[in-house]
């Protein structure tokens, strides 16, 4: 079953992000994870953890502090048993695949992205490939 995970946002300062969801939203923070080799750092979001209901994960790039609105916004995440049949959906469908499936870059997890007809990025993350509710993936 296919299904929406997150939608993640780039933001300029994590923690004043984070004091916003949790403070004014009413949002737990369910899990963080840094990437030092590739310089960001992960917090994700929301009333309930998945698969209960959607997150948003804050993407926070080390050194960049603010961003234009029109970068702001990063993708729609996707749940999918298979990620590498995912993609050859799309392709025959004639979609655009602009990263195929593999794993994410400093992690395990099996994801791909595609882009719909206006350009915005649809993320498949493959489900059994994700780490477990409470698991860091560094």
């Amino acid at each position: 079953m296919n299904r929406i995970l997150h939608t993640m946002i780039r933001v300029g300062d994590l923690d004043r992000s984070i004091k916003f969801y949790t403070e004014v939203l009413g949002m737990k923070l369910l899990r963080t994870s840094e990437n030092p080799e590739y310089k960001y750092t992960l917090a994700f979001l929301g009333y309930e953890a998945n698969p209960e209901q959607a997150e948003i994960e804050l993407t926070y790039n080390w050194g960049v502090d603010k961003y234009d609105l029109g970068t702001a916004y990063g993708h729609v995440a996707i749940g999918v048993e298979n990620a590498y049949e995912a993609c050859e959906k799309v392709k025959q469908a004639g979609g655009k695949v602009t990263r195929e499936a593999g794993p994410v870059k400093g992690g395990k997890t099996v994801i791909a992205f595609v882009e719909d007809p206006d350009g915005y990025k649809i993320e498949f993350i493959e489900l059994g490939s994700r780490p477990t509710q409470g698991s860091t993936e560094v």
